[in-house]
């Protein structure tokens, strides 16, 4: 059996009764941190430009734009949605894959459900956990560094998968819609260099491409069918021949990949999260503040390096600030934390911080592996002549160092307290309890409600 057809069989023969506990818990908690990332990144400073966009591409009010509300059709507010999850470097990760599948899935299973009816939380948790799985497969396959942006791509095949999966569609139609999602596929590293919004803009693109994909197979029209291991397919495209899908394919109906997902605990790229970690663990055994600082170095992988290596600058657009090291170590050392807060203007245009960036550097170490995360190695060098070290053999919310709970919950109360308008508290709280027993729920549509800000 070929790689698509060992996907496709993988998704159509999984219910939610056959998810072991894990899968179901990881979930449930998953689709909570999606949900409260992507309300507040209806506060993105380049939303009005995109609902400006959408409404002129149609006219309808099948499905809601989390946070703020709007109505528009499927397509365009899974496409809004999918870009608030994202745009603020805030939603869940796979550390190995370096894929941010959640940002296509989740806005495209919650939008179907909201405008289909009738699809309950366990419905719900069972195609985002396949879905997840066809996107994370494609991606552990994958061995030649980035060119092309792979969470946008990997995700918009997940979502298309997960949409499937919903609509009970038999395994030709299935194959039609992930290939015409191949079809669709787009978005290189070219916004990630230049930090870009439209860097997350990409998922967005592949969100909506996910639903049209969906539509058309569902309508009948064929897509082409060997996608990943054809000779113009997935793995020779875009990861120039050099995929193993062999090494992977084993693995695929007995480990479940959202299991292996990580909690993001900070707004910013997630190659940056081991120098926060390491420079606010640093402050707490030494007692230094940022002024004590000289100098930090960060060693780690040339993928570190080629993705938040950039200097930081006066003014630089949030995208950017959050793929910059140096802006998001800064911060840390002088914040003692790195908030959502951190990337307003008011930080972006703050001297001092820029100035300690400007005397934190990251150092490629050598790692032969092209698309490793880590470990990485923090230097914290005082003006007082002490050099400080820490290895960080893994990043906190990853599954070797999860995030606690508390953490959890906190990071999602957050979430919803940073739009304007806000979400009450009490609304808040009321989602929040909603969304842990979401397996209980006959229709997730009572959810959407919640995640919108009163008037």
């Amino acid at each position: 059996m070929n790689a698509i057809d060992t996907l496709i069989a993988h998704v159509r023969s999984r219910d939610f009764d056959s998810l072991p506990p894990e899968a179901v818990n990881a979930a449930r908690m998953f689709i909570y941190d999606t949900i409260g990332v992507g309300i507040s990144g209806s506060r993105h400073p380049r939303m009005p430009a995109l609902k400006q966009a959408a409404q002129s591409l149609g006219d309808g009010d099948a499905v809601t734009v989390w946070g703020s509300g709007e109505k528009l059709p499927f397509p365009s507010a899974v496409m809004l949605n999918a870009y608030q999850v994202f745009n603020q470097e805030f939603d869940a990760v796979h550390d190995v894959a370096v894929v941010h599948a959640f940002a296509c899935i989740v806005p495209a299973a919650l939008g179907y459900a909201q405008r289909e009816g009738g699809v309950s939380g366990k419905a719900l948790i069972t195609a985002v956990t396949l879905g997840l799985d066809v996107a994370i497969y494609v991606a552990l396959a994958q061995r030649a560094p980035m060119r092309f942006f792979r969470p946008a791509m990997c995700g918009g095949l997940g979502a298309t998968a997960a949409l499937c999966k919903l609509a009970g569609m038999d395994a030709d139609t299935m194959h039609n819609a992930l290939g015409l999602m191949y079809s669709h596929l787009s978005g290189t590293m070219q916004a990630h260099a230049e930090g870009s919004p439209a860097v997350g803009l990409q998922v967005g693109l592949n969100a909506r491409a996910a639903v049209t994909a969906f539509e058309l197979a569902r309508a009948g029209f064929p897509g082409p069918r060997d996608i990943l291991e054809g000779p113009f397919g997935y793995f020779a495209l875009y990861d120039f021949g050099q995929s193993r899908w062999a090494d992977v394919a084993n693995d695929v109906g007995q480990v479940f990949q959202i299991a292996r997902m990580s909690h993001k605990p900070y707004p910013t790229g997630r190659a940056t999260h081991a120098g926060v970690d390491a420079v606010v663990d640093l402050m707490a055994a030494h007692g230094f503040g940022a002024d004590d600082v000289e100098t930090v170095r960060v060693h780690a992988s040339a993928l570190i390096a080629r993705l938040v290596g950039r200097p930081a600058q006066p003014g630089m657009d949030s995208a950017s600030a959050k793929l910059s090291m140096g802006y998001v170590v800064a911060t840390a050392l002088r914040k003692g934390r790195v908030g959502i807060e951190a990337f307003d203007p008011p930080a972006l245009n703050d001297a001092c911080t820029f100035e300690l960036a400007r005397r934190v550097e990251v150092l490629d170490d050598g790692n032969p592996n092209p698309n490793a995360l880590g470990p990485q190695v923090v230097e914290v060098v005082l003006k007082r002549g002490d050099t400080l070290r820490l290895a960080v053999p893994h990043f906190l919310g990853s599954p070797g160092r999860p995030l606690p709970a508390p953490d959890q919950q906190a990071k999602f109360m957050a979430c919803c307290a940073s739009i304007k308008p806000r979400l009450p508290p009490s609304q808040a709280e009321t989602l929040d309890s909603a969304l842990r027993r979401l397996e209980e729920l006959p229709d997730v549509r009572e959810l959407i409600p919640l995640m919108t800000a009163p008037a």
